[in-house]
């Protein structure tokens, strides 16, 4: 009896000592592999969050979105890049509106000789037909195509690429837009946004900031109503092309208010 009851014990022990030691293992492994999944689960989170850009408004947002387009777009076609965002900016109301939305069109370029696909809009006159683009891209590389390949906005491209007020008046005087304002609205949005420094990236040391020529004892005329280059030319004794040439002009427009050099000192 003695002999049966030490055996059962025995048996009881073993059982016993198995059970404990299987259950440790179990909750150690498991907890190992939790920590490792935990950790894993951490990192690729961290990896993946990006903080999205935030914008003043939408026309910061526009520059920062087309600026290496408009940049290459110099490179290739020599017109400046601060020139073409202006434009775009103009034009397309920083991508808002209704030809660059539904058209990819950022620049307002009309059908003209187009073969591909078409919107139309109304503009000078109701329902004008527009040129359609797959992508903005498209529209950008339309542009300077427009621009380099017409005998009217030849004048242009002999200005220095650092001469955006040159662009802006010439753009206007090739019959680019309509609107009188044209130049002084690309000129403000290129000095507010800072523009011109697209053009200094591209040009690197080569660039030299433009100015039209100008000394100190200058004499200048403002130009009033009923005034043309002819006329004042003719006032104060000196060429169309001289006044030209010291006003940094590339045709015969002029505006009211605008102030011209009309003659520079002679040098002792």
């Amino acid at each position: 009896m003695k002999q049966l009851l030490l055996v059962c014990c025995l048996v009881s022990m073993v059982f016993s000592c198995r059970s404990k030691k299987a259950i440790v293992t179990k909750k150690s492994k498991s907890n190992t592999e939790q920590v490792e999944v935990k950790t894993e689960t951490n990192k690729t989170q961290e990896e993946v969050i990006e903080q999205p850009k935030v914008y003043a408004n939408k026309t910061e947002k526009y520059i920062n979105t087309y600026k290496e387009i408009a940049q290459k777009e110099m490179q290739l076609y020599n017109i400046p890049a601060s020139i073409t965002l202006a434009q775009g900016i103009l034009e397309s109301g920083s991508g808002s509106g209704t030809l660059s939305v539904k058209a990819n069109n950022h620049f307002g370029i009309k059908c003209h000789e187009w073969t591909g696909k078409k919107i139309y809009h109304d503009d000078d006159k109701a329902q004008e037909c527009f040129r359609k683009y797959k992508d903005a891209k498209y529209s950008f590389r339309d542009h300077s195509l427009f621009l380099s390949e017409r005998k009217r906005y030849s004048k242009l491209f002999k200005l220095k690429k650092e001469d955006y007020k040159g662009w802006a008046k010439g753009l206007k005087a090739a019959g680019y837009a309509t609107d009188r304002k044209y130049p002084q609205k690309l000129i403000s949005l290129i000095e507010r946004y800072k523009l011109y420094e697209f053009d200094k990236e591209v040009l690197g040391d080569s660039y030299v900031k433009y100015e039209a020529p100008i000394t100190s004892d200058a004499v200048t005329y403002t130009v009033v109503k009923g005034d043309t280059l002819y006329s004042i030319s003719r006032k104060y004794g000196i060429s169309v092309k001289e006044l030209q040439k010291a006003n940094g002009l590339i045709d015969n427009t002029i505006s009211i208010g605008q102030a011209l050099i009309v003659k520079l000192s002679s040098k002792k």
